[in-house]
């Protein structure tokens, strides 16, 4: 069955010399695999640099009952970007992120306010000039919410530990495994559980700081998500920042 759908592009590979496979969050379906036809005429309905890392596309793609990897009739740009793929530092958070949401967002079906919420997300990044150096840790951790996984707040009180296991906030050291944060990275956390893209710059952090949190997210999520690996862009995006 045809139907038009949005989509969020996470992951493109080579099928052979003139067809792709691409992993999209569609609107509609959720995650899905599309094979991608790419003609070599100028005129042709669908292009291969659409399907950038976390590129917004509007689509219309077969459905089938039962399939596993669906066919796009016709493909176009929802929204151009105008400085992620020449803004090296948006570019490794975009690249971070598509891998990111690769992994860890399986759903197959229908979540209109998560698909909201990354389309806001990317349309923001893309549109901020300055002052953006926290985004991907805020949005790590407001994906969170969306997933299942988001630590109680309401228990924490200033020299608590996060135990990364269990999700939640102690005041003694947990005895029976290693997954915890110390408390004054506790406190660190708190504060980027209350930012959001617009209050972010307020909160100071240098790049020690910044590196750590992230690695504590990254951490925190391949506890809690089936088969989350250690990522690739992981080491890039953080010596980009390094180096800032």
């Amino acid at each position: 069955m045809l139907q038009k759908t949005l989509g969020i592009v996470l992951r493109t590979l080579k099928y052979n010399d003139t067809s792709l496979i691409a992993d999209i969050y569609t609107e509609v379906a959720g995650r899905a695999s599309f094979i991608v036809k790419i003609p070599r005429s100028r005129k042709a309905t669908v292009k291969s640099v659409l399907f950038q890392p976390l590129a917004l596309v509007e689509m219309e793609a077969d459905f089938p009952p039962n399939a596993t990897l669906y066919k796009i009739k016709e493909a176009k740009s929802f929204y151009p970007f105008s400085t992620i793929p020449y803004d090296p530092y948006k570019s490794a958070i975009a690249l971070f992120l598509a891998e990111f949401l690769y992994r860890a967002v399986r759903e197959e079906a229908e979540n209109r306010p998560l698909f909201a919420y990354l389309q806001h997300s990317i349309i923001w990044l893309d549109e901020c000039r300055d002052s953006f150096a926290n985004f991907h840790l805020v949005f790590l951790m407001r994906l969170s919410r969306f997933l299942g996984l988001y630590p109680n707040l309401d228990d924490y009180q200033t020299g608590d530990y996060f135990d990364l296991l269990n999700a939640c906030f102690t005041p003694l050291r947990p005895q029976l495994h290693s997954s915890y944060v110390l408390p004054e990275e506790s406190s660190r956390l708190t504060m980027l559980m209350r930012m959001n893209y617009e209050t972010m710059h307020l909160f100071a952090m240098n790049r020690a700081e910044r590196t750590r949190c992230l690695t504590i997210m990254n951490e925190y999520y391949r506890l809690h998500l089936p088969d989350f690996p250690v990522l690739k862009s992981l080491e890039v995006l953080k010596e980009l920042f390094d180096a800032d």
